[in-house]
């Protein structure tokens, strides 16, 4: 069993974060760190593996240089391996454009399954795990809050308020979790000195034949957020009662 877990470097939930009036990008100069949504990927692959010695697990990231950090943070936490789309090119990439190169890098691994986080914190697409599958012609098990890998298959329960459904598909899949899934185990002394010596090769996009990287959506504006307009507020002089229902009335809310 092979296990492909899509990794990803956010900039840290704790610092700022703005996107650049000109180009529409988040800027990336803070801090960034792996993506706790990937981090509970990687924890459904790590708990197959633990009780399944000859599975292997793999961290695949698209980024510029500094993702390296984020897949040697997965190697440390167990990953057998890593791999690096890593291109000037991809700059800027959408949605699409990563999609295409996870798609074209997962084609030179024989892996049974997919695991990535249903949305960056960064982004918030939600949409890379559909793509990536959609490319690749593998059935889609999205937003799942339990995760269970057989011989064979995988199955999975996607929680939502009101319900909890159960869905199943053969492999190889794609499936993608949520805040909902395992919690990330932590590295230990001996898992990062070991994930120093890991492999992690380093894969461009004309070597991966991933074709354009010309994005095909891009930001027209970015605005902040208007600040919030402060309330009304009624101090109880007796006409309380009457003064909100007249306040509701003007804006048509009863």
């Amino acid at each position: 069993m092979k296990i492909v877990v899509l990794v990803k470097e956010v900039p840290d939930t704790y610092g700022e974060r703005r996107l650049d009036p000109t180009t529409g990008i988040l800027d990336r100069s803070g801090d960034l760190v792996v993506d706790e949504i990937d981090e509970r990927a990687l924890e459904v692959a790590l708990q197959y593996k633990d009780g399944h010695k000859d599975a292997e697990v793999v961290v695949l990231a698209v980024g510029p240089a500094s993702a390296k950090d984020a897949l040697r943070k997965g190697l440390s936490m167990g990953a057998d391996r890593a791999v690096h789309v890593e291109d000037d090119a991809l700059a800027g990439a959408d949605a699409l454009v990563t999609a295409r190169a996870i798609a074209a890098a997962l084609r030179g691994e024989a892996f049974d399954l997919v695991v990535a986080g249903n949305e960056s914190t960064d982004g918030r697409g939600g949409i890379v795990p559909a793509m990536v599958a959609e490319l690749l012609g593998l059935p889609l098990l999205g937003s799942l809050g339990e995760v269970a890998i057989a011989d064979g298959s995988v199955r999975g329960t996607r929680l939502t308020e009101t319900a909890a459904t159960t869905l199943s598909a053969p492999l190889p899949a794609v499936v993608s979790v949520t805040e909902k899934s395992a919690e990330a185990r932590f590295p230990n002394f001996k898992g990062i000195m070991t994930a120093k010596r890991k492999p992690l090769a380093v894969r461009s996009t004309g070597e991966l034949g991933v074709g354009s990287t010309t994005p095909g959506s891009r930001v027209l504006t970015v605005a902040e957020r208007p600040a919030r307009a402060a309330g009304t507020t009624i101090a109880d002089e007796g006409d309380a009662g009457e003064r909100l229902v007249a306040f509701l009335r003007e804006r048509k809310a009863i």
